[in-house]
């Protein structure tokens, strides 16, 4: 009898995974790119129901419809004013001049994210954490209107419980407060300390809320995360990079090892695409509407405070194409002299690398600056699983030694550069939820190209024929992660 009864659950498990084998052939090259589809039905194959389960749960790059369609509500209903909030108040400072170059990425920019190029900006490259939180504390001391903070990873510790002061005196005296944060990338913060900030008046939400092995009208797959990390102060002072709110070995994650950012401190007419980007976010998160027949009213004069060209370029999976990516792709293709990339996560899809090996047909020096080892030992190797191609190439690879290089930055011929919260990797092409800066003035596209040539300094140049030496097995394991690389 038990014989009779383990036969049919065999059968059975045999027939459900022939049918999950055939059924997802047919659909998952419907729904994904080439090497996306191919990885997802590598693992389907070689165990079908977990694979299954797996793609149920992180299969689709979507978000939920409610939350598409509360986007396109924000869109629909605010007409006029938001879109006199990203572009007609900017009219003074619009169509700043711009070589050929830079007016094709400008233009590009613009059609997928509808914020033009502005000038009249000043901008503080910032790398120091401790500077970094001192001069946001200064700022927020100084607010009289608001302070709208938007944080992947927002943390309590030494470094940080100046900022908590500072929020806290800023709430108790009037000003409104808001923090969004991500909801896995600030875990620790919404369970243990975001009580503080709220008894003190500071308006705190949850960004993607998760909801295990259930998505609800709002919530999405469980790695669809808020990535972004922007500060506005009263319409007047803005900040974005690669800084989180966190003591910068992040709680002793890569055994003592640093994190090292690069980020910005922005004045002038920049701002303001900024701040349209973190109410996006906040009203879709909160369901608060926010009093935008009254933002005009709050917003300062739009005074120049220096020279600086720039535009914002948000991208995540409410938006129809990968604007980031999109970006990257081109100015590589279009590069004839330099591109230099610092990440510390390096996973391009397939249209990245030709965009790279176009590059480097065409003479252009590219060099890849990446940790030596990465905080997440999978997500290294999977970046080490290009390695061999990219020497091939010609790539030029520096392992910056010893702490962790966390900043993403792209220059492109000393001529435009792209500063902000992106990896250079298919999560945050597609998936996340990021922002980014293109810089086209000469002063500032210098001082990133400075900080590259710091990480450059400090780090290991890789040799094509020390690589090729490397055991055969390690060879061996990049080979088969760069299978499943799409999947990261």
């Amino acid at each position: 009898m038990n014989d009779d009864i383990s036969m049919l659950l065999l059968w059975l498990y045999n027939a459900t995974s022939f049918c999950i084998r055939i059924g997802m052939l047919c659909y998952v090259p419907l729904k994904h790119e080439p090497p996306t589809a191919m990885a997802w039905l590598l693992a389907i194959n070689i165990w079908p129901w977990g694979g299954f389960i797996l793609y149920s749960l992180f299969g689709s790059t979507g978000l939920p419809r409610e939350r598409l369609r509360r986007r396109m509500r924000l869109l629909s209903e605010l007409g006029d004013m938001l879109h006199n909030l990203r572009v007609h108040v900017l009219n003074e400072v619009n169509n700043p001049a711009l070589n050929e170059d830079q007016t094709r990425i400008s233009r590009m920019a613009y059609k997928m994210v509808d914020m033009s190029p502005v000038a009249g900006n000043s901008v503080l490259l910032i790398s120091d954490p401790e500077e970094f939180l001192d001069h946001m504390c200064r700022d927020i001391d100084n607010a009289k209107k608001y302070v709208n903070l938007l944080y992947y990873i927002f943390s309590y510790d030494k470094l940080t419980e100046k900022l908590f002061d500072a929020l806290e005196r800023a709430a108790r005296r009037g000003v409104e407060c808001r923090l969004l944060v991500d909801s896995v990338g600030s875990k620790a913060f919404l369970r243990r300390h975001a009580h503080i900030l709220r008894r003190s008046g500071v308006k705190v939400a949850e960004a993607l809320p998760v909801r295990l092995l259930r998505r609800t009208p709002f919530t999405a797959r469980y790695d669809i995360r808020n990535h972004r990390k922007i500060a506005i102060i009263d319409g007047l002072v803005a900040y974005t990079g690669s800084h989180n709110v966190i003591e910068p070995s992040y709680n002793n994650k890569a055994k003592g090892r640093l994190w090292h950012d690069l980020s910005v401190r922005l004045t002038g007419p920049v701002v303001i695409q900024l701040l349209a980007v973190f109410y996006e976010d906040w009203y879709v998160e909160t369901h608060e509407d926010l009093p935008f027949d009254q933002l005009l009213h709050f917003l300062p004069d739009l005074n120049a405070t220096g020279s600086a060209i720039l535009q914002t370029v948000p991208s995540g999976p409410s938006m129809q194409l990968q604007n980031y990516q999109r970006l990257i792709v081109s100015a590589l293709i279009n590069a004839k002299r330099q591109a230099t990339i610092t990440t510390p996560y390096f996973i391009p899809d397939s249209e990245t690398m030709h965009a790279i090996e176009t590059a480097r047909i065409m003479d252009v020096d590219v060099r890849l600056v990446i940790p030596q080892r990465a905080d997440k030992a999978i997500v290294g190797g999977v970046a080490r699983s290009h390695f061999t191609p990219l020497l091939n190439m010609g790539v030029k690879i520096y392992l910056y030694k010893n702490d962790i290089l966390h900043s993403k930055t792209v220059t492109i011929d000393d001529e435009v550069a792209f500063l902000g919260t992106s990896n250079f990797d298919i999560r945050s092409f597609a998936l996340d939820f990021e922002v980014d800066m293109i810089f086209y003035s000469p002063d500032e596209v210098s001082r990133i190209v400075e900080a590259q040539e710091m990480y450059i300094r400090n780090s290991k140049l890789l040799h094509r024929q020390e690589w090729e030496k490397r055991p055969a097995i390690e060879h061996v394991i990049y080979g088969i992660t760069k299978l499943f690389s799409p999947l990261f």
